[in-house]
């Protein structure tokens, strides 16, 4: 792959928060009885902040992915999320919080189709052979639907948690609009959008067929992407998750509409548009599968094409409830499920080591510690949710941090040593479960 990499940068280490060290305390105590998952908890969930995280100067926070030093909008989310409940009386956590959403704020306005930032305007890229209109900013501008669905999360969730709203100021109302007019105008993708991306390095999932503009697709209401949160191309363009998530974002919004910004007129055009994204995803997003029922695809092109699969990544279709799209009991959701976590699921592989999804991101027979860590975090029962937790334990390889995929007969067999989302998801998993009283 031609790409232009940075060596391995080492970010300033951050004193932890306290209210981050009284949580490594607690599992001192709740998990001394499985010193390994200990020790891989005490290793991951303070991973974000020890290695990914800057306190720049401008009161913004800049978060790597790990071993790739640019910040991803989706994963600096998700690398954090698990701080969010405790912030409220953590100031610390509420700088490097609060820093955060106004980083991804600025980005939005830099580039709202963009999915991976720089630090500063340094004109880094992830490759060099880009056909698309870039910025010295942006790392990588693959445009994901979940990009910035995940920015609307954090602030959401962080706004909830602590009832801060010092960041609802004119830029990130601004912002809001920005977002609502890409959804709208990704709504007619061939007929009004600007978006084009090619990457000329031999690599199929890389690139846009179709000069860079994608596959034809049929009007559904649902909105366009580009790129799967695994950062491939899609094969259809309406991923069914992605606009699971979009529907999520869209309800946030007008919360913020409504009690944030007292915007009436902007609140009716949010309902709007996710009532329409909405109806498009059950008209069009349900395939009658003979084997397991009506279960959602995870992409169409509405012309009636469908692509049965899922990924690793969040969101995914084992990730609807965690989306807050959907129930775990939903029984389309449960039929979808047992698709997900079976052999029809063509990236869903079984070896003497472990079981479960893995992506076309990496090789065949790799099943990802994030899919692992999903699953448990979906599950209904506590069984399958110890059980999740052995399964991450015992195939971390040695290393004592999670990674992206692994070989389902030898997890020493992995790719990523570094990365600060699968430590962070696991982490949740296993906090989770601390506070559920199963461990």
């Amino acid at each position: 792959m031609e790409q232009f990499r940075l060596p391995k940068i080492a970010m300033p280490k951050l004193e932890l928060p306290q209210a981050i060290q009284e949580v490594l305390a607690e599992a001192e105590e709740k998990l001394a009885h499985r010193p390994k998952l200990l020790q891989l908890f005490k290793n991951c969930f303070p991973n974000t902040l020890e290695t990914t995280t800057k306190l720049l100067d401008d009161g913004t926070t800049f978060v790597i992915t790990g071993d790739i030093p640019a910040s991803w909008l989706r994963d600096s989310v998700e690398q954090v999320i698990q701080y969010v409940p405790l912030a409220k009386n953590d100031p610390d956590l509420q700088r490097i919080i609060g820093g955060l959403i106004k980083r991804h704020i600025h980005y939005i306005h830099i580039d709202p189709y963009a999915n991976a930032f720089n630090e500063r305007a340094s004109d880094w890229h992830w490759s060099t052979n880009d056909i698309t209109d870039m910025s010295p900013w942006v790392w990588e501008r693959k445009f994901e639907i979940d990009s910035l669905c995940f920015v609307v999360r954090l602030a959401y969730t962080y706004w909830k948690e602590t009832g801060i709203t010092d960041f609802f100021d004119a830029e990130f109302k601004a912002a809001l609009r920005l977002i609502t007019d890409l959804f709208k105008r990704e709504q007619h993708h061939f007929e009004q959008s600007p978006y084009r991306f090619t990457r000329n390095n031999g690599i199929p999932e890389d690139s846009l067929r179709n000069n860079g503009l994608g596959m034809p697709v049929n009007y559904t209401g649902m909105i366009w992407s580009g790129f799967r949160s695994s950062d491939d191309a899609c094969d259809f363009h309406y991923n069914i998750p992605g606009n699971m998530f979009a529907v999520v974002a869209l309800r946030q919004m007008q919360e913020f509409a409504e009690w944030v910004f007292r915007d009436y007129e902007f609140l009716a055009e949010l309902k709007e548009l996710e009532f329409e994204v909405d109806h498009g995803i059950k008209l069009y997003g349900i395939y009658r599968h003979p084997l397991f029922g009506p279960i959602y695809a995870y992409e169409t092109d509405g012309f009636g094409n469908y692509c049965l699969m899922d990924d690793a990544g969040t969101p995914g279709l084992i990730s609807i409830p965690y989306l807050g799209y959907a129930s775990a009991e939903d029984p389309i959701y449960q039929n979808t499920r047992r698709f997900a976590l079976s052999t029809e699921n063509p990236f869903y592989y079984e070896g003497k080591a472990a079981k479960g999804i893995g992506s076309p991101h990496t090789p065949e027979n790799y099943i990802w510690h994030m899919a692992l860590s999903m699953q448990g975090i979906t599950a209904q029962t506590a069984e399958e949710k110890l059980e999740l937790i052995a399964l991450l334990e015992s195939t971390d390889a040695g290393t004592g941090f999670m990674h992206e995929g692994f070989h389902a007969d030898d997890p020493s067999i992995f790719t990523r040593s570094w990365f600060a989302w699968s430590n962070s998801l696991f982490s949740q998993l296993v906090y989770r479960a601390m506070k559920e009283g199963i461990l």
